[in-house]
């Protein structure tokens, strides 16, 4: 089963090759390869929450550690972690991954 990227979760047009491209860009999670096949996910599409610059109920979202916690209260995340269960990766994992 294919598992949902957060573009397609939350419809926003912004992945590559998306509707909303010309006008808001493409999503920084969408290009960013370092998270490519997180929890089975394209790219950074099911790791948004640590990539900068996502752009997420209409508004640019900063670092990880500016947007944490709006993250963490977002359906996206959660459908995620119930979606992975005792597979999901925490985020400590995943910040070494982006910087490796």
């Amino acid at each position: 089963m294919k598992k949902m990227n957060c573009w397609e979760f939350k419809q926003c047009g912004r992945e590559i090759g998306g509707n909303k491209v010309g006008e808001l860009g493409t999503c920084p999670a969408a290009e960013d390869r370092r998270l490519d096949g997180v929890h089975d996910g394209t790219n950074s599409g099911r790791g948004c929450w640590m990539v900068a610059g996502t752009y997420c109920d209409g508004e640019v979202q900063g670092t990880f550690a500016q947007k944490m916690k709006r993250c963490m209260e977002c359906a996206f995340y959660d459908h995620v972690r119930e979606e992975e269960s005792g597979y999901f990766k925490m985020s400590a994992v995943l910040m070494n991954m982006l910087k490796g």
